[in-house]
């Protein structure tokens, strides 16, 4: 059985991809509000700040911050994933159960990457930001509205046009050149 590695940095800053089951599912931008409101209640019971995220139809790439002393990543997210689970079986969403009776929503793990320093958070940030015209659901990642580039817009952070046309040759947005 293959051991997974984690890295438990109290107060670390962290990028996650987290999948769901079925890969032609859009459960997560379909009932995107419920999302919102599963990370929100997860936060209030278990602090985190979220640095950057987009939610795209099958899954979810995000930066998560946790404070000082707290390395329970993973309990936020069985939290999360457990929260919108529970809203949208709640909301009427007919949904599968795997061979142990549980719904069969999210793939059991999710991948996670330390982010090292600015350099790295900068890299895993706009890797977020640029996904969903890596997966072309827009020409431009403004015109995604699941997506916490429009926070950063709004902050002067990065400009509203960013990742528009011609934008791809700048970087690879964190992925390994082959």
């Amino acid at each position: 059985m293959v051991r997974y590695r984690r890295n438990f940095l109290p107060g670390g800053i962290f990028f996650f991809t987290l999948t769901l089951d079925d890969r032609s599912s859009s459960a997560l931008v379909d009932h995107a509000s419920l999302l919102r409101a599963a990370f929100r209640k997860t936060r209030n019971e278990r602090p985190f700040a979220l640095d950057a995220v987009v939610v795209l139809p099958d899954h979810l790439h995000a930066i998560m911050t946790l404070p000082e002393g707290d390395a329970d990543f993973s309990d936020r997210w069985r939290r999360i994933k457990s929260a919108f689970t529970r809203s949208v079986v709640a909301a009427g969403v007919p949904l599968s159960r795997d061979h142990r009776g549980e719904y069969a929503l999210w793939q059991k793990r999710f991948w996670e990457h330390t982010i090292r320093d600015e350099r790295d958070f900068e890299r895993c940030a706009d890797y977020i930001h640029f996904n969903p015209v890596k997966h072309r659901l827009v020409s431009s990642p403004a015109d995604w509205p699941f997506s916490s580039l429009h926070r950063y817009a709004r902050a002067g952070i990065l400009p509203r046009d960013w990742g528009g046309y011609g934008e791809a040759d700048r970087g690879n947005f964190g992925e390994r050149a082959d």
